[in-house]
């Protein structure tokens, strides 16, 4: 049978301009190249899942959308990309999340969401989507939908039996409520720094494992996977721990990678392979989503992460 990954999130229309340095705050700077795209981290990690699955794991998501035309793009690019969205649901009282995003030169970007509809999604909500969760080996989970919705995700899906995974970004401080239903929680430097309430500060490896260590403690979370951007990942559960260096690409919009990282060690994992080639795998994906703009416009398909694996062994 075909291994199943659930996403429960956002979906926002993504309003990009590209600019050479980012604005500080009371600054006014001139941008260049202006796109309208699809995105929203929910909506991000199912297209993900939908085109590195390639029809070898199947995705789908749950969330909420306005009555508007971005609703309408937003099931559209998705479903193009293999996802069912059969629930995604439109409600009435918010139009559809947008994001406002400015990309430097170097591929950075600062980003304002809008949260719209993904506001609307409540927690009574998810009482119909068991069967979103029901065949699932995986769950995939953010913070731009209300908390209570995200824990009331989780304990579906893992009473369903789905391995839940929980990127914990926009970074906030989580209850331990909540985070009793996390299985793999994949928090980036600073998503952690917040996590564990330190400063914000590039870690290396040996403090990545440090912070790992901290998290598994402090959450309770049995699987933890730091995302340390062009450094690569470190996994670190009660059994192993595992460096995957990162891939040296040129970066030219960084949107989305932290989301093609997750979607890409999901599919993987869904597919039986264990933790250092699940690892390789995502590393691969997310270093060639920072190589192109956009949100689910830089996701590769399936085939260019293979391809550019092969390359990297040769």
């Amino acid at each position: 049978m075909t291994p199943v990954v659930a996403v429960l999130g956002s979906l926002n229309m993504d309003f990009v301009v590209s600019v050479e340095t980012l604005p500080s705050p009371g600054q006014t700077v001139l941008g260049s190249r202006f796109q309208m795209l699809p995105g929203g981290k929910g909506a991000n990690q199912a297209c993900a899942c939908g085109r590195l699955g390639a029809g070898k794991v199947r995705a789908r998501i749950a969330g909420r959308v306005g009555y508007d035309l971005f609703a309408d793009h937003l099931k559209a690019s998705l479903s193009a990309a293999g996802v069912d969205v059969s629930a995604v649901h439109a409600t009435r009282s918010h139009p559809t999340g947008v994001a406002l995003i400015w990309v430097d030169r170097q591929g950075q970007n600062s980003i304002v969401v809008a949260s719209g509809a993904n506001h609307a999604f409540a927690a009574t909500d998810v009482n119909g989507l068991r069967a979103t969760f029901s065949d699932a080996s995986y769950a995939l989970f953010q913070l731009e939908t209300p908390l209570e919705t995200v824990e009331a995700g989780l304990a579906l899906a893992r009473s369903e039996g789905a391995r839940t995974m929980l990127d914990p970004a926009p970074a906030a401080p989580l209850p331990r409520h909540l985070l009793q239903f996390v299985d793999i929680l994949t928090p980036n430097e600073s998503e952690a720094s917040v996590l564990l309430g330190r400063p914000a500060a590039r870690l290396t490896i040996a403090e990545a494992r440090q912070a790992a260590a901290a998290l598994r403690e402090q959450t309770g979370v049995a699987t933890v996977v730091m995302k340390l951007g062009e450094q690569g990942c470190f996994w670190l559960d009660a059994d192993r721990e595992v460096y995957a260096p990162g891939f040296p690409v040129k970066a030219v919009d960084t949107t989305a990678a932290g989301d093609t990282f997750n979607a890409g060690l999901a599919v993987a994992l869904a597919e039986g392979l264990d933790a250092a080639p699940a690892l390789r795998f995502a590393n691969a994906a997310a270093a060639l989503s920072v190589t192109q703009p956009g949100a689910q416009a830089s996701i590769p398909p399936r085939a260019g992460v293979e391809r550019f694996l092969l390359e990297q062994q040769g």
